[in-house]
Formats: structure tokens, C-alpha cells, sequence
């Protein structure tokens, strides 16, 4: 899966920002390009399928990592369970 690190202004509240693709061969005169012109790395690496989905992860501020983490434990796996579980048997009642 492609890794992507998210590079952003500071005091922009992450709005300004770009990423570079981690294994492209360019990354690291790209990535020191990136920190001349002010930019900071901003949080961990995202891994994603699509550059659509790392902005798509980048955005949620990692709460999908903390569902992954939740999900990776019984405890947690079963509450998703029950909570989507709870949430079809609404959706199929409303249809």
C-alpha cells in the first residue's frame, strides 16, 4: 500500500498543505524542497490505495486510525459489530 507523508504551512490549521508519495525515487529532494519554503511534516505517515483517499484520511485528523485500533481488539471489534449491526436493521426499517 502506498505510503504518503502531508506537509503543511504553519498556523494554517492544516489547510494549507500538500504530500508527496513516500516511494517515489524524487521523495527526499522533494520532501527537503517542501521544508525550504516553510513547510512542516505534519503527523504520522497515511497509508491509502489513491492520493484521494490519504487527503480523504488526512482530513478525518486519524480518527479512522482509532477505529482500526478499536476494531483490532475484541472489545472493540464487537461494539462496530453491534453499532453497524444496529444501524442496518434501522436503515432496513425505514425503507
Amino acid at each position: 500500500m502506498p505510503k504518503f507523508q502531508f506537509f503543511c504551512i504553519p498556523d494554517s490549521e492544516r489547510k494549507k498543505f500538500t504530500y508527496l508519495e513516500m516511494d517515489g525515487d524524487s521523495f527526499f529532494a522533494e520532501k527537503t524542497q517542501l521544508l525550504k519554503l516553510g513547510f512542516e511534516v505534519e503527523d504520522e505517515v497515511v497509508l491509502a490505495d489513491t492520493p484521494e483517499e490519504a487527503i480523504e484520511k488526512f482530513h478525518s485528523n486519524y480518527t479512522y486510525a482509532l477505529q482500526e485500533y478499536a476494531d483490532s481488539t475484541p472489545g472493540g471489534g464487537l461494539a462496530t459489530f453491534i453499532i453497524e449491526s444496529y444501524k442496518d436493521i434501522i436503515d432496513r426499517l425505514r425503507s
